[in-house]
């Protein structure tokens, strides 16, 4: 049986994770669905957490759905506000202003 996370996959997502800019975020169901695994996205949500074994990433800029912080990264927020991210009175961040959108 194949392996469901493998190094290839880890690439995939982080490679995709590399690309978002400075100031923007994507949600976890985004990276999911570029790489061709709509349902997958607490599958992406392992590999940012376990990004640092490849290389060192802006994994502050992925976000849930509704634009929710990550709750085991305390410096997340930090980060995002370092680049001018703000976020809403509930502490997510407005997908509607930051998100980042792929044409």
């Amino acid at each position: 049986m194949k392996r469901i996370l493998d190094d290839d996959l880890a690439y995939a997502i982080l490679s995709i994770v590399s690309e978002v800019p400075e100031g923007k975020v994507v949600t976890y169901g985004q990276i999911a669905k570029m790489i061709g695994r709509e349902q997958n996205s607490r599958l992406v949500g392992k590999v940012l957490s376990n990004a640092s074994y490849y290389g060192d990433y802006p994994c502050h800029r992925v976000v849930n759905h509704n634009g929710r912080l990550a709750p085991s990264f305390a410096r997340q927020e930090e980060l995002l506000r370092s680049e001018g991210v703000m976020l809403k009175e509930n502490n997510c961040v407005d997908l509607k202003k930051y998100q980042w959108r792929i044409d």
